[in-house]
């Protein structure tokens, strides 16, 4: 097994090496914008916007640009989407779409479908396998490529709807698991398709000692609950003593940073971590390197990226999208700025606002990292706070008072003509609501000059401390535990007055009798 470990990781070395040639990532995505346009010049879509006169046009970039609209999911769906989902073919992608994602979206937000072609799947395997060949710049053992690798998502029992399949973009993908490697996936197809977050979960734990684990993949906050199941099954103190071959966390959808504390005090020792960008829409970027947070962008993979800055002259308070603002390219994009991220891809997705902003940390190597989400922006006079900034402080509060802090909810409130942000944070054990709130709030003022400025014309930010358990018993109720689902960092209107009577209710109901 040593041996193969090292033929292996020889093999990984010349993969990545391949992948580290110089290349123009202007020409890069030029060429995937190309490759869309003339596989769905003939579907409804390429016809209505003419792809086939794009293309002969020697400045295709900025005639595409101009030619077709922005849109977000609503616009997509009701114009186009909804088609595909009723069995038409040849919409807005070559053929007929048979998987649709359901995206996670926010708790008690109605799933978006996005279509999953068959393109997607091939191009999503081929972004898993450049990330498997930058384990090579990362120290690792070469035995541990011959370990399981135990991914945890959605169900992969999927729900047939007519002509076409729906569910969890990682359940789907469990469906279409290369067969190289079959061998090492767990839990393996029977338990990946229960529907049941918690039986999966048990039976997971349960069976736990028969696998040997090298990588884990998934959520971080779900993978943190698997194995805090798995020690509490096994009566053990960390996980390396039912794994102990256990090195690589592969994670997304959510920043890491935040929860790594906690995360941590469930191994025996660090993991390499690789920090990962796949939306239900596609295999965006993947970590390369140790030492950073920037994500290396695919650039050649399916997917043609456009980045619109993030401001008030093109989004509104609420983070939609005010007109049809210009775009940047790759070549225009700057390093320090937010921008909102709009994709074209072989799913039939085009210049569609994903609904995440990003931002350049290094032009040169194509990394960026995730700063939030359009709609996850706090900004009620104009302090601009993103997720980013959130986690920054979030960190402080565990740094400085010794707590973990898994999840966390910020809203606005009104009382009269002013607004305060209102603040509800997973603590354990449970920190003082003051305390946490001047931490937070020093914090946020070091990392957002807008906060600063704009700090005094707020009523002030306001805390409190609840269980964790609170944040997992309202996704329960939402039917959204496990699988891509992502609790909502910033929330509003009728959803935050509703979670807001559900803390009250759960914090009643947790008194002990008699008090």
């Amino acid at each position: 097994m040593a041996l193969l470990g090292n033929l292996i990781k020889r093999f990984l070395d010349v993969g990545e090496y391949l992948e580290q040639r110089p290349a123009d990532p202007v020409q890069m995505q030029r060429q995937t914008l190309q490759r869309l346009l003339a596989r769905a010049q003939h579907t409804s879509f390429g016809q209505y916007y003419d792809f086939r006169d794009i293309l002969k046009s020697p400045r295709m970039v900025d005639v595409f640009r101009s030619k077709v609209p922005l849109f977000d999911y609503d616009t997509m769906y009701e114009r186009w989407w909804n088609m595909s989902l009723n069995g038409v073919e040849n919409v807005s992608w070559q053929g007929r779409v048979q998987y649709f994602a359901l995206s996670s979206g926010t708790s008690g937000a109605p799933s978006k479908h996005i279509p999953v072609t068959e393109e997607m799947t091939r191009a999503m395997q081929r972004g898993a396998m450049k990330m498997f060949f930058a384990l090579a710049n990362f120290e690792v053992s070469p035995e541990l490529f011959t370990k399981s690798m135990l991914m945890l998502g959605g169900s992969s029992e999927l729900e047939q709807q007519g002509g076409y399949f729906q569910g969890d973009l990682s359940g789907i993908n469990a469906n279409k698991v290369p067969f190289w490697l079959r061998p090492y996936y767990k839990p393996g197809a029977e338990i990946a398709a229960i529907n049941n977050w918690e039986k999966r979960i048990n039976k997971i734990a349960r069976l736990a000692p028969e696998w040997d684990i090298g990588f884990l993949v998934g959520i971080p906050s779900w993978l943190q609950l698997m194995m805090e199941r798995i020690l509490e099954y096994h009566q053990l103190d960390n996980i390396h003593q039912i794994w102990p071959n256990l090195q690589v966390c592969v994670h997304g959808g959510i920043a890491f940073e935040p929860l790594k504390k906690g995360f941590e005090k469930l191994l025996a020792h660090p993991l390499t971590y690789m920090d990962t960008y796949l939306a239900s829409e596609g295999f965006i970027a993947y970590q390369d390197r140790p030492g950073t947070r920037g994500m290396r962008l695919l650039l050649q993979n399916g997917i043609f990226l456009e980045f619109i800055p993030f401001n008030t002259d093109n989004f509104d308070e609420a983070g939609h999208l005010t007109g049809n603002p210009p775009t940047c390219t790759i070549a225009e994009a700057e390093e320090g700025v937010d921008y909102a991220l709009a994709i074209s891809t072989c799913a039939g997705a085009w210049r569609y606002l994903i609904g995440d902003t990003v931002r350049f940390t290094d032009k040169s190597r194509w990394e960026i990292i995730i700063t939030g989400r359009t709609k996850h922006f706090l900004s009620i006079c104009g302090e601009h706070l993103s997720v980013d900034n959130m986690n920054q402080g979030i960190q402080a509060v565990e740094e400085q008072l010794g707590v973990n802090i898994r999840e966390f909810t910020v809203g606005p409130v009104e009382e009269g003509r002013s607004f305060a942000h209102q603040w509800y944070i997973g603590c354990e054990p449970l920190a003082d609501s003051n305390a946490v709130c001047d931490i937070l709030d020093q914090r946020l003022k070091e990392v957002n000059d807008d906060y600063h400025t704009e700090r005094a014309s707020l009523l002030g930010i306001r805390v409190k401390t609840i269980p964790t358990e609170f944040f997992y018993q309202w996704q329960h109720a939402k039917g959204k535990m496990g699988g891509q689902n992502k609790f909502p960092r910033v929330m509003r209107g009728a959803q935050f007055r509703e979670w807001e009577g559900f803390v009250e209710q759960a914090m009643e109901s947790s008194k002990p009798v008699g008090r």
